[in-house]
This record gives C-alpha cells, sequence and structure tokens, in this order.
C-alpha cells in the first residue's frame, strides 16, 4: 500500500526548499481515467509548469527493468500502491532536472495517492498551493479506460484491474482529497475535454498570478 518501509535509496536528491517554496505546486488527483494527464499537458504549454506524472515515472523504471520497476510492476498489476518512500524518491528526483529547476511551478499528476504520501511530501518538500480534483462517475471513468486500453498498451488498462484501481482510490484516495479542503477545487471531467480545461485554466491562471506578487506569493 503506501507504506514508508521501503528499503530502496535513491540518489540523494537535490532540492533547495526555499526555491521550491517560491514556485506553486498544484496536486492533480482523479480517479483512474479522469483526464490528469491530458490537462496538465495544457497547463504546461499554456503557464510554463513542469508535469511529473508518478504513473509515468513508475512506467520508466518498469521499461528500464530497474529493481523497483520489476517490483513497483508487480503492485500496479494487483492495481496497489507503490512504497511512499519510493514514489517520494522518484518525484524529487524528477524536480531536480534542469527543466524542473527553471520551470514556474510544479504539476504533480497521481500524488499523493494515500494520506502518508501525502505526509511525507510536506514534510520533505511543502504543502501544496492547490490541488485539483477532477471527478466523474465511475462508469464514465470505465469506458475511457477501456477505450484507451485499445491502443495505450498498457498492462493496467484492462476490466479486472481497473475495478482493482477504482478499489484502492476509493479507500486509499479520496481521504487525501478530504485532507485538503482550503486548497481543493473540484472540477468534474465528465465533460468534453476542452470545456474541463477552460475551468482548470481559469483556477492555475489565479494561482499562477499570486505566487508572482511579492505581497501574496505561494505558501
Amino acid at each position: 500500500m503506501g507504506s514508508s518501509s521501503s528499503k530502496h535509496h535513491l540518489k540523494e536528491n537535490c532540492l533547495d526548499p526555499s526555491e521550491v517554496k517560491k514556485k506553486p505546486v498544484i496536486f492533480v488527483l482523479g480517479g483512474p481515467g479522469s483526464g490528469k494527464g491530458t490537462q496538465c499537458d495544457k497547463l504546461v504549454k499554456d503557464f510554463g509548469l513542469q508535469h511529473l506524472s508518478l504513473g509515468d515515472l513508475l512506467r520508466d523504471e518498469v521499461k528500464q527493468g530497474s529493481k523497483i520497476g520489476r517490483e513497483s510492476s508487480k503492485l500496479m498489476a494487483e492495481g496497489k500502491l507503490v512504497p511512499t518512500s519510493v514514489s517520494l524518491e522518484l518525484l524529487k528526483k524528477a524536480m531536480c532536472t534542469s527543466s524542473s529547476r527553471d520551470c514556474q511551478g510544479y504539476l504533480i499528476d497521481g500524488f499523493p495517492r494515500a494520506i502518508d504520501q501525502a505526509t511525507a511530501f510536506h514534510k520533505e518538500v511543502k504543502k501544496p498551493d492547490m490541488v485539483i480534483y477532477l471527478h466523474a462517475p465511475y462508469d464514465v471513468l470505465e469506458k475511457r479506460l477501456l477505450k484507451r486500453g485499445e491502443t495505450s498498451g498498457r498492462s493496467d488498462d484492462n476490466m479486472k484491474i481497473i475495478q482493482k484501481r477504482f478499489i484502492t482510490f476509493r479507500k486509499e484516495t479520496l481521504p487525501v482529497v478530504a485532507l485538503y479542503t482550503s486548497v481543493l477545487k473540484r472540477i468534474s471531467s465528465k465533460p468534453p475535454s476542452d470545456e474541463v480545461y477552460n475551468k482548470v485554466h481559469r483556477t492555475v491562471e489565479k494561482l499562477v498570478w499570486s505566487c508572482t506578487q511579492p505581497s501574496l506569493g505561494c505558501s
């Protein structure tokens, strides 16, 4: 699950907390198939933010055949969460790249997926300045995932694992959404993507602007 007991240790991170705190950190949460990646890609183009997808980082490890990838692959195939320490270190490592250091802020997609992941991120990086929750009925998400599975090649886009992912989302991630009431922005992802993005854009635009104002700034 979201245990922090993993013995994996990645290269020591290079994050400068004082620099990170000057930039907005936005968590983008939502059930499988809610369109998190699609919306993040558009935000990157419009605001110069760095998109960090935990799912993509994990799948890259799987493709590389690393120890982390092999162990994560087993958990992902069962619709389970990888250990918190692994998830957090992968994200911190990604935030150290040159493109990340030069970005206007961070879009963290699909993380945190459990309360302990959120707590660890607060302690080692910072609390998010905004949390976008893209929500849609489960039957809509299921149809999208099955359609995506026809071409994605992803091993977790099949009915059996989709149902397990929904269970994990309800059990582990929905409590995380409730944790961020003060900075939470709920946006329905049921409408067409462009319609959803109009709302997402307006929401993020206000935050990015406030973070550039000396009298306001980010948290």
